[in-house]
């Protein structure tokens, strides 16, 4: 049954049942739980639910690459295991988080000097492990399902030269938020839509392995909650095109013009490594 699936005509029809059949499996397998546990509150069961589907993901992905992708190094084929050739997974990983730290420092330095921020350096034992985990935890599952598995499955459907624009759009779309109104929604839009470019060019940049993703991808997310949990305290009156909509500043203009420039210098690099 599980093969029959994996293997199903038209082949996009796995694809895009996958997701959406391990969250109703998770939310089957939290109502025993909840059960147990009268007193939980939603939101906790939410995050018990989107857990159990996370586990039930990272348990399915080896057989999944093996049948779809014909593969036998799923987690290399993954990006979770670099290549012999290429970057180690250190080296990769620190890279990611060194682009992230800059990105932030950016945004930092504009809001400090412009008076717009106000340094408090309030930070604790306990924000700082929430921040590692918010860099380790998002950064490891979300670049799995992203530049991991999604990319992997549009490669097989539609070919790695649009599979790259199309888990960007995919990315964008399934982050942004909607009730921000019309202009502030295109703008996070388009900062989402170059990080995912910019993340999968990453990955092409160190020969297939996804810790340069994480890394960055997880830098910019646990980096960003340790500013705003009591590092810098943000004024109220900062411009939009600094922090964003919605406290966001991959939608602001510093964002999109960040991750702009660092998507170039990327394909330029990509350029010149293709080069004989």
């Amino acid at each position: 049954m599980r093969t029959s699936w994996f293997t199903l005509k038209p082949r996009w029809i796995p694809t895009i049942t996958l997701i959406p059949a391990l969250y109703a499996l998770g939310w089957l397998l939290l109502q025993p739980i909840s059960l147990l546990v009268p007193g939980r509150s939603i939101p906790s069961q939410d995050l018990i639910g989107t857990g159990i589907s996370v586990l039930l993901f990272l348990l399915i992905l080896p057989s999944w690459t093996r049948t779809r992708w014909e593969t036998r190094h799923p987690w290399r084929q993954l990006g979770l295991k670099a290549a012999a050739r290429g970057p180690s997974s250190r080296r990769s990983l620190l890279n990611g988080l060194g682009w992230a730290a800059s990105l932030l420092l950016i945004i930092c330095l504009i809001s400090l000097g412009g008076q717009w921020g106000q340094w408090l350096g309030d930070f604790s034992a306990a924000k700082l492990i929430n921040a590692l985990l918010l860099c380790f935890g998002v950064g490891l599952i979300e670049e799995l399902l992203f530049r991991g598995w999604l990319l992997g499955e549009l490669n097989l459907l539609i070919g790695a030269k649009r599979a790259v624009p199309a888990q960007a759009v995919i990315f964008s779309l399934v982050h942004t938020r909607f009730n921000l109104g019309f202009w502030p929604m295109l703008s996070l839009l388009i900062g989402l839509f170059l990080l995912g470019m910019a993340l999968a060019t990453r990955r092409q940049l160190d020969g297939g392995s996804l810790w340069g993703c994480i890394g960055l991808h997880g830098g910019l997310v646990g980096g960003w909650f340790a500013l705003q949990s009591g590092l810098i305290q943000w004024s109220p009156e900062s411009p939009f095109w600094l922090t964003g909509p919605g406290d966001n500043p991959l939608g602001g203009m510093v964002g999109i013009a960040c991750f702009a420039a660092l998507l170039s210098f990327q394909l330029t690099a990509l350029a010149k490594a293709a080069r004989p």
